[in-house]
């Protein structure tokens, strides 16, 4: 006969693990907040949505619509980070003309370099 015991957790542990899952969800919706000031959830007939205006923040990295506002937020969430690791290394932004404006300004901070002239020789 096989016993079967049951996970028991305290109240207390309860609520801490439902108070952790409510600070993630709050900073999930606080990363998205701080790139869109003005996103909101939209409901549509295709299920929950987080628009910033008239775009749909996960439409570009083709993350599906969902029905709960929690998921949309983590979508939402995804999409923002993905663009921003996108941008951080994009080909374009490796241009060499930034690092050679960067170099001149620090060669021009730092004075010439080189042989000098004496006065009077």
């Amino acid at each position: 006969m096989k016993s079967i015991t049951t996970l028991y957790f305290q109240l207390k542990v309860q609520d801490h693990f439902n108070m952790r899952e409510e600070i993630k969800k709050a900073r999930i919706k606080k990363k998205v907040l701080k790139q869109y000031p003005n996103a909101q959830v939209t409901y549509t007939d295709n299920g929950v949505q987080i628009m910033s205006g008239d775009i749909f923040i996960a439409e570009e990295f083709y993350l599906p619509v969902t029905n709960s506002e929690d998921k949309a937020w983590e979508y939402a969430a995804l999409a923002c980070r993905t663009a921003q690791q996108f941008n951080r290394t994009h080909p374009s932004r490796m241009d060499l003309s930034d690092i050679e404006s960067k170099i001149n300004r620090i060669n021009r901070r730092r004075g010439p370099r080189g042989k000098r002239k004496l006065k009077g020789n």
